[in-house]
């Protein structure tokens, strides 16, 4: 309901490669937990469900006869600061109603996105949210067009001024906004466009089979096996994904197609210069900064992708791997399944030896049922950490199959809901933090994870393993993503000559690929239609960036915490804390950590590339 979404629903698909010790023999009897929303809502079919869209429209209403109109003059003049707390307060408590609506339809969707009765369920709700926050567009457009001066005299009142990173924050869009009709009718065509595009993607990828050595599977699955230990398997799987996406290639390339003309209209009528403009807003990061990473990044190229998969292809004894075993699990790995006590236990243990207070937050994931683990049919792919809104708290999507990376997803994930608990206490306007630190607590929950093993690994070939599983997860965090985002670039970016054929488009990925991921990985046929699956390109333009940043910033925070003689972890969680009521910069200067020095990227990339150096050394 506000300008800025509080999160994106796929949160971690960029794949995530690891290692870690072999299971229990009781790994393959856990019982996988399926999370419980009744913490929101009992059932799609509740009463509560309707009593809570009708108060949703009644209260949008409500706020609207009241103040709309009539903004400025309510906060010009003595006790305007208050009066204008009071609109704020409103507006705030809606958001959060809106939120747990919307929250409950798009987890239960994403649960079982094939499910007729559920996606109408989703799509109904989706509806009554956009009609009923129809009447509450007004209150940004016209609080933007409040003189700043009298906004500053309003903000000396203390109850406004509690509100003050969220309503300069929301200034910051004010170049960008519309007359208010041409801002309604964005609104209300959202549903059948944009929104309706993403729907269709999700139950497309949701529904196709990839056959298998005769078994039909979904993709998370068939995903899956291109990290299996037996290459026939791998190269099966990689040539059925090859073989469903080219024949479904004209339904993805006029979704892609579709959105990116949606997204040029909408940043013509703004005024964005850039195809990723709206994205660095929405992040409030400077595209100087974002440019000065994808840069750092592309440069390295060489010096980690290019050098690592190098080292791969020498350890299976081969100077080339075909693409579909660029993520292979390394011959001298230990094998084995990993049970789910077990990834439990290792990531609850990294978290406690950083901080009790952030175990203590990870373990409700476990106890109160908010995590749901096992591959359904139907089921959204990859994983992710959903805010909600700060009156329920958040809930964990994974599809875990007991691999090595899935420990790590767990770790990832279960960061981002750490942050958004101890966010959620700025309220529904100012817990969501931008995209650039949204990845920070997850990639920190990673790379502790990924001490705590490397630290109780001691045979040598498994301390090669662990650290080589690190580096392909950081590559694919860092290097495949900034890969990913110069394809959308491009993609947004010719769009804006007219469509885009599904070879054209093939072929742009394959140019960005090849470029990546360097000599030693053979593209075969069939990669070239890989790009569909990827959902953020599709949920979210341009996010992608984020992971790249989150993880060279980690790199550097790790290393101010190894270095730190007390107080880290408080300064930490603090940090958390603030959610959206703070600028990246102002966040980081606690640690010493400047996102805009030239150098600070190649430091972050430094950390990988004195990874790739021991791997070397170690033969």
């Amino acid at each position: 309901m506000t300008s800025r979404t509080a999160s994106a629903l796929r949160k971690s698909t960029a794949p995530r490669k690891t290692n870690s010790r072999k299971a229990s023999s009781s790994s393959r009897v856990d019982k996988l937990p399926e999370w419980n929303l009744s913490d929101l809502y009992s059932a799609i079919d509740a009463p509560e469900v309707t009593r809570d869209l009708d108060r949703l429209d009644a209260e949008c209403v409500a706020f609207e006869n009241d103040y709309k109109g009539k903004l400025a003059e309510r906060t010009a003049g003595e006790g305007g600061g208050r009066r204008l707390a009071g609109a704020v307060k409103r507006y705030e408590a809606i958001d959060d109603l809106a939120g747990r609506l919307s929250s409950y339809a798009g987890l239960a969707h994403a649960g079982d996105s094939v499910d007729a009765v559920i996606s109408k369920f989703y799509g109904d709700v989706s509806e009554r949210l956009t009609n009923a926050s129809v009447h509450l567009l007004f209150f940004a457009l016209e609080l933007n067009r409040i003189d700043d001066a009298v906004i500053e005299n309003a903000m000396r009142a203390s109850e406004l001024a509690h509100y003050r990173p969220w309503i300069e924050d929301l200034r910051k869009d004010k170049p960008y906004q519309l007359e208010d009709r041409v801002e309604q009718l964005f609104h209300e065509k959202a549903q059948s466009g944009y929104a309706a595009w993403n729907r269709l993607f999700d139950q497309t990828i949701s529904s196709l089979r990839f056959k298998v050595s005769a078994k039909e599977l979904a993709i998370e699955p068939t995903l899956s096996l291109l990290q299996d230990r037996d290459g026939a398997k791998r190269k099966a799987a990689a040539e059925a994904l090859a073989k469903t996406f080219k024949a479904n290639e004209r339904t993805f390339a006029l979704i892609t197609n579709t959105l990116s003309k949606d997204k040029e209209i909408s940043d013509r009528w703004r005024g964005f210069k850039d195809v990723a403009d709206s994205r660095h807003l929405n992040n409030r990061v400077e595209r100087e900064v974002v440019d000065a990473l994808v840069s750092a990044v592309r440069a390295a190229y060489p010096t980690l992708s290019h050098r690592y998969y190098r080292l791969k292809a020498g350890w299976f004894k081969k100077k080339k791997l075909p693409h579909w075993d660029r993520n292979a699990p390394l011959p001298f790995a230990a094998s084995g399944a990993i049970g789910w006590l077990d990834a439990k236990n290792m990531v609850l243990s990294a978290y406690r030896g950083f901080s009790p207070e952030m175990a203590g937050i990870a373990e409700r994931f476990f106890t109160d049922r908010w995590i749901d683990a096992p591959v359904r049919p139907g089921k959204a792919p990859g994983a992710f950490s959903h805010p909600t809104t700060p009156s329920a708290h958040p809930y964990v999507l994974m599809n875990y199959q007991g691999k090595p990376r899935d420990v790590m997803t767990l770790a990832h994930e279960l960061g981002h809901g750490v942050h958004q608990v101890l966010a959620a206490k700025n309220g529904a306007l100012m817990a969501p933090t931008p995209l650039t630190l949204a990845e920070t607590a997850s990639v920190f929950g990673e790379m502790l994870t990924f001490r705590r093993l490397l630290g109780e690994t001691k045979s040598a070939k498994q301390r090669q393993a662990l650290l080589a599983g690190k580096v392909e997860d950081m590559i694919n965090t860092v290097v495949r993503q900034i890969a990913f985002y110069t394809f959308e670039r491009a993609i947004h970016t010719e769009r804006r000559g007219g469509e885009l054929t599904a070879e054209r488009i093939g072929q742009i990925w394959l140019s960005v690929q090849g470029e990546s991921l360097g000599p030693a990985i053979d593209i075969r046929p069939g990669y070239e239609n890989f790009w569909m699956y990827i959902p953020h390109f599709i949920h979210s333009p341009f996010y992608v960036y984020a992971y790249a940043f989150g993880d060279c910033l980690v790199n550097s925070l790790y290393g101010a915490y190894e270095n730190a003689q007390s107080g880290f972890a408080e300064r930490y969680l603090a940090m958390l804390s603030a959610g959206g009521t703070k600028h990246y910069s102002e966040l980081l200067e606690p640690f010493g950590l400047d996102a805009k020095d030239p150098q600070f990227w190649n430091g972050g990339l430094s950390v990988i590339s004195g990874m790739i150096d021991e791997l070397e050394a170690m033969g």
